[in-house]
């Protein structure tokens, strides 16, 4: 059995479409010569000095209970931000209408698949910047895909994918016309990547909508008999066709728990 495509993604979790604030440094002063010591003792800090600047520099927590049991692929480290850039998928009434019925079905072959809580198409692997970095990455971002044009793009070929570590399987639609403009899309992000010193995104990649993953490999119990039947199911649901025919407006990019969009023209 061949591979399953690789797919990466970024373990931070909230959605706080901000732009990244800039680092507080703390002055310093001297004490005059005549002035008495100070005592050594000291006073408690209050709890909302002590936290005052949270997330300024430090970057988000890494708690993997608070993501299903997903592991970084990368060590967190103070200042160490997860960065990823995508495309968006609004998941509209009647997409979710057929979530309800691919999900449940895939279930029955591995119980512990949760759907996803947001959509999108991943244009970069996830990659470590540290927080200085962060505005002047988003900028040069902004900047190639300023003259970058809208395109239509259909997302209907049933697919399972896991991450590089093999940790995770995903369940995806995956792109079946607007290839051309996705790869367009990533040799944007790719030369950006390279100034930043970054990792390009995969060779040859299969851009796809996940609709639902699971932790491990479950490869062996998604492809198939299974893989048949949900592709089934999507080739039968109503209006399949256009309901999988998709608007690309927008780029995204997350690092931690900031979020910039740049609009396509």
């Amino acid at each position: 059995m061949s591979a399953a495509p690789l797919v990466g993604y970024s373990s931070s979790g909230s959605e706080d479409e901000a732009e990244a604030g800039a680092q507080v440094l703390p002055g310093t002063r001297c004490r005059p010569r005549s002035q008495s010591p100070l005592p050594s003792q000291r006073l408690p800090v209050p709890d909302s000095v002590l936290h005052m600047f949270a997330g300024t520099e430090e970057g988000p927590e890494d708690d993997s209970a608070k993501h299903g049991g997903r592991v970084r692929t990368f060590p967190h480290e103070r200042g160490n931000w997860a960065t990823h850039v995508y495309v968006p998928y609004e998941a509209g009434e009647e997409f979710l209408d057929l979530l309800d019925e691919v999900l449940p079905h895939a279930q029955t072959y591995v119980p512990r698949l949760v759907r996803m809580e947001a959509f999108h198409l991943s244009l970069s692997q996830s990659v470590v910047l540290r927080h200085h970095w962060i505005l002047p990455f988003v900028q040069a971002l902004k900047d190639r895909m300023a003259s970058r044009q809208r395109f239509c793009f259909t997302a209907n070929r049933v697919k399972i994918y896991t991450n590089q570590e093999k940790t995770r399987t995903f369940i995806g639609l995956e792109v079946t016309s607007g290839h051309a403009q996705f790869l367009d899309l990533v040799s944007e992000v790719d030369r950006v990547m390279e100034e930043f010193d970054l990792t390009t995104f995969y060779q040859d990649p299969s851009f796809h909508v996940s609709l639902a993953w699971c932790v491990g490999d479950a490869r062996l119990q998604l492809e198939g008999q299974c893989l048949r039947e949900l592709q089934e199911m999507v080739d039968q649901f109503e209006d399949s066709e256009m309901l999988l025919r998709v608007h690309a407006e927008q780029v995204r990019c997350k690092s931690g728990n900031k979020f910039f969009s740049m609009p396509l023209k």
